[in-house]
């Protein structure tokens, strides 16, 4: 989680590259590739590593899709970006799905 929490603040810290603001990247929306997944981590840090499904979904299916973009942009975006996906990594590897009761 302490290493998430600093990628986070990092993260929150960094400016947006204003070069991928408004523009697709293999047909993802680069902003919405920022705020889905920001979104489902400071959840899971607000919520002490705790994710419910639909958040752990969104996360596990944006990181399929920052797997696919990082390779295309150049190193501003990819730095911004990579901090996204080292988090979703982290947290997708530590946190699973609820299971039903």
């Amino acid at each position: 989680m302490a290493a998430v929490a600093a990628l986070y603040e990092a993260h929150r810290k960094a400016p947006f590259p204003s070069r991928w603001r408004g523009a697709d990247v293999a047909g993802f929306d680069m902003v919405m590739m920022d705020s889905f997944p920001s979104g489902c981590i400071s959840v899971w840090l607000a919520r002490a590593g705790d994710l419910d499904d639909w958040r752990w979904n969104i996360l596990a299916e944006y990181e399929q899709r920052l797997l696919r973009v990082i390779p295309d942009l150049d190193d501003d975006g990819r730095e911004y970006y990579q901090r996204l996906l080292d988090m979703a990594e982290l947290i997708l590897e530590v946190d699973c799905p609820s299971s039903p009761a």
